[in-house]
């Protein structure tokens, strides 16, 4: 059945083929029509974009001079006590376990040892105790930061949440910056 669909031209040009072509898959051609389907009509004018209802025009993102990105969040201004303790009750209630870390030279990612793609120094820190396994509760969290932070008060400190079922780490954010960061 599908034979009577090609003509005798498609058979005579695929038997023409040279020796390079002959590997070649034919592209299929039939079934096309110019008017069996709509065209949408495709317009260059911007204003037809969807927006934000104009009260933004652009917005401005990370500026590079001068600042550092630390983890998620280090966008933001350093955060309080109770934004520290609504994101440690998020990541407790994800099932997830908190755990403390801390780095005493940079507390961000860098370039030193190497030039590759997707290595970057600087993303291994060393724990602070062990994982928090069983913490139900911010304080016992925030208890420990703020041993941390007198233990070493000149290192960056950061909070992450570990899924212990998928052995990922699931979120990290920057709890304590020295002084001048």
């Amino acid at each position: 059945m599908a034979s009577s669909v090609f003509s005798t031209a498609t058979f005579a040009s695929i038997n023409r083929a040279t020796p390079a072509q002959a590997t070649m898959v034919a592209p299929f051609t039939g079934l096309k029509s110019t008017c069996a389907f709509p065209i949408a009509q495709k317009t260059t004018d911007i204003t037809s974009l969807a927006s934000n209802g104009g009260r933004v025009q652009c917005m401005k993102v990370w500026p590079p001079v001068g600042l550092k990105k630390y983890e998620t969040l280090s966008y933001l201004q350093p955060l309080t006590r109770e934004q520290l303790a609504n994101e440690i009750e998020y990541l407790i209630r994800e099932k997830w376990v908190p755990c403390l870390e801390f780095e005493l030279e940079k507390g961000f990612v860098y370039r030193e040892n190497h030039r590759s793609p997707g290595y970057y120094d600087g993303r291994y820190w060393t724990m602070w105790k062990l994982p928090m396994f069983g913490c139900t509760d911010a304080v016992q969290v925030l208890k420990e930061l703020d041993e941390a932070i007198k233990a070493y008060p000149t290192a960056f400190i950061r909070i992450i949440g570990f899924d212990n079922v998928r052995q990922v780490q699931c979120i990290s954010f920057i709890a304590y910056k020295p002084e001048g960061y």
